[in-house]
């Protein structure tokens, strides 16, 4: 392992940018369904979208993959895009729209730290969507250290927490 100073406290993932078969498609799913806004378009080989105003959150493109499969399984690349809500009850909105859309959970799951949500966009990459609990409600062991562990998330109680 290597000696260097540990990256600098503030340091965050500043945007993820997916290669995606189909533009209109990705967009689809990530501003009709998940509510981005779209901020820039490149004709079709590019989109930028975006939380709140930000230049972008997400960048898509085709330049490399217009038409494109999935990669197969047991191959690397990416896991999953997480995205981070700010509270429970906007989680539990993304939820509703999820399922209205129709779109099916892999897994929901409370890690103690954090409640996320599963999913795949249409070009099968992973999507986490996810609330991070108070950090006084997170499991310590005896001696101090983080306890994360996953149990299932009941999602009824999740969408009666949804802002209507």
């Amino acid at each position: 392992m290597s000696q260097n100073p540990a990256v600098i406290a503030g340091t965050r993932i500043g945007h993820v940018h997916l290669k995606v078969a189909d533009l209109d498609r990705a967009l689809g799913f990530y501003c009709g369904v998940l509510g981005f806004e779209l901020m820039q378009r490149m004709g079709s080989g590019a989109a930028f979208i975006s939380a709140g105003g930000y230049h972008h959150h997400i960048g898509l493109n085709t330049w490399e993959s217009k038409g494109g499969s999935p990669p197969p399984p047991g191959t690397t690349g990416l896991f999953h895009t997480a995205i981070l809500y700010p509270t429970r009850p906007a989680l539990a909105d993304a939820l509703h729209r999820v399922l209205t859309a129709g779109i099916t959970l892999d897994g929901a799951s409370d890690h103690g730290v954090s409640e996320a949500l599963y999913l795949r966009d249409p070009d099968q990459n992973g999507v986490e969507l996810y609330w991070d609990k108070p950090r006084e409600q997170w499991p310590f062991t005896p001696d101090g250290k983080l306890a994360m562990f996953t149990k299932r998330l009941d999602l009824e109680a999740l969408l009666k927490e949804r802002e209507v």
